[in-house]
């Protein structure tokens, strides 16, 4: 950022800023609005029919703790100074280029003015210039930077220093005005995280240390999420080398002592699949899912702790379901089974949302197209108590048709070979009690599945299919646009019969 300076011989503008001043004498800054209305409209205190306007009133703010400067009841000057200022202060040389750019000049005093021997004119954005009336003694016990420029040699010491490309003025005005209170963390209360980052990203390069500590303290004590998260952690990282103890903070954010994340994600699914209340597990579930979710561009080896951890459920929701059916199937098995059921077919659905989120659903494809003894024993139940389960079945038609899962040929006609039928059994029972279920979605899903096997796999498949719409009507899937499909393929446009003849008319030709 480019600071600029008045050409020789031309006027500064000199704004008066409303300033709060403690009875003890310490300088508050001026707000940010009224900085920025002062730097955007310079003649806003002489406006208006050229009549002597009184400078805003000075405002009180709570006592603070004792400053380093004596005691003062009134605020510093900052008034418009003495044509013999302004004129001192044209005299700094012209900006490169040879053009006059309009200088906004702004004067603040610290502690007692009248005791003030020492000034530091800084230079920033839009022409800004502010002249700070300070003490030497209070900025080189507080300053290594300004220790260092003040430091003795052989002539008398330098009446002012200037500080030319200044990024940020007003928090560095900000920041020189802390150095005249004991406890800069009183002054931080309730300032915003990043106006706090900034005062601290000033007070580390004016080698502030007991401000950048009291930052510290601030920002380990007050919540900060989100942006704000990513920007404090941006801020302080590059301090754990240096002896400002930014450990407290980062600990916010990440443990030496945690647990394995796989022991951690293993245990959260286990307290929701095994939760009982429908509304904690809707809800827990759709958390779960989302975080997952936002989480799945991770390539950091986290994903594969959750392919180990959800394949893990999936495995234990399969045992627990084929008990079930087992119990099921006996003539006397209790009603509680039917919402146990429905319960694991749930974590199961719920399982194979998160595995499609995270694609890793192709394996679970694989598990499920070998439950052949959990199909033998779906006919045994009555459908009320196994309807559910079909709704795992089409849920893995539908992520096939989507390209959401890419099993291979042998699992996709497994697949359908195992579980096909028992859902034309379900069928009715979906469309009528599964509130979720889409019957188009479903069908296409069916239809495309077959549609990917060779030809005469998908003869077989469609055939039968065939066979039993004409018996169920609706209560059987309708699978007629990959009827026509298979039909084109078979009788309209045979390519490979096509390629073949070709082949054997050149070769005829080629004989003769």
């Amino acid at each position: 950022m480019e600071g600029s300076r008045p050409r020789r011989g031309s006027p500064a503008r000199v704004s008066t800023v409303p300033i709060a001043v403690t009875p003890e004498g310490f300088w508050c800054c001026p707000s940010p609005a009224a900085l920025h209305k002062s730097l955007k409209n310079p003649h806003h205190h002489h406006a208006g029919g050229g009549g002597n306007k009184q400078a805003p009133p000075h405002h009180k703010t709570p006592s603070a703790p004792p400053s380093k400067a004596p005691s003062v009841q009134t605020a510093p000057s900052v008034t418009d100074e003495p044509r013999q200022q302004d004129q001192a202060a044209a005299e700094a040389p012209a900006p490169a280029g040879g053009q006059q750019e309009p200088q906004h000049k702004i004067c603040v005093g610290f502690g007692r003015p009248e005791t003030s021997d020492l000034t530091v004119m800084l230079y920033g954005k839009e022409g800004i210039a502010v002249r700070m009336g300070v003490h030497r003694d209070v900025l080189c016990q507080s300053s290594a930077f300004f220790a260092a420029r003040l430091a003795g040699g052989h002539g008398p010491p330098a009446p002012c220093v200037e500080i030319h490309d200044c990024d940020d003025a007003e928090i560095y005005v900000e920041t020189v005005g802390l150095m005249y209170c004991d406890e800069a963390k009183h002054r931080l209360l309730k300032q915003s995280v990043p106006r706090v980052l900034r005062i601290m990203k000033v007070a580390e390069v004016l080698g502030f240390h007991g401000c950048v500590k009291s930052c510290l303290e601030y920002l380990e004590a007050v919540p900060w999420v989100g942006e704000e998260e990513d920007n404090v952690v941006a801020s302080i990282r590059h301090l754990q080398s240096k002896d400002y103890g930014v450990s407290p903070l980062l600990r916010r954010i990440s443990s030496e002592n945690l647990n394995s994340p796989g022991d951690t994600l293993a245990n959260i699914m286990e307290m929701v699949l095994t939760s009982t209340d429908d509304r904690g597990r809707r809800e827990m579930k759709a958390l779960v899912l989302n975080l997952l979710k936002d989480s799945s561009h991770c390539t950091d080896g986290s994903s594969d702790i959750c392919s180990e951890t959800l394949y893990s459920s999936c495995r234990g929701c399969l045992d627990r379901l084929h008990r079930l059916f087992t119990e099921a199937s006996e003539e006397d098995y209790s009603v509680n089974v039917t919402r146990r059921i429905t319960l694991e077919t749930d974590n199961l659905l719920w399982l194979v949302e998160i595995l499609v989120t995270q694609r890793i659903c192709d394996g679970f494809v694989v598990m499920w197209s070998s439950q052949t003894e959990l199909a033998e024993l779906h006919p045994k139940l009555t459908a009320a108590s196994r309807y559910t389960v079909s709704c795992i079945t089409a849920r893995l038609f539908v992520g096939i048709g989507r390209g959401e899962m890419l099993p291979s040929k042998n699992t996709r006609l497994s697949l359908l070979q195992v579980w096909l039928q028992p859902l034309i059994d379900d069928y009715s029972w979906l469309q009528c009690s599964c509130r979720s279920f889409d019957r188009k979605l479903v069908e296409d899903g069916i239809g495309q599945t077959i549609l990917t096997l060779p030809l005469e796999d998908q003869r077989s498949m469609l055939l039968s299919w065939f066979g039993r719409f004409l018996k169920l009507g609706d209560n059987c899937p309708n699978l007629q646009r990959a009827f026509e499909v298979w039909w084109r393929r078979t009788f309209v446009r045979p390519y490979v019969n096509e390629a073949e003849a070709g082949n054997v008319l050149s070769s005829d030709r080629s004989s003769s």
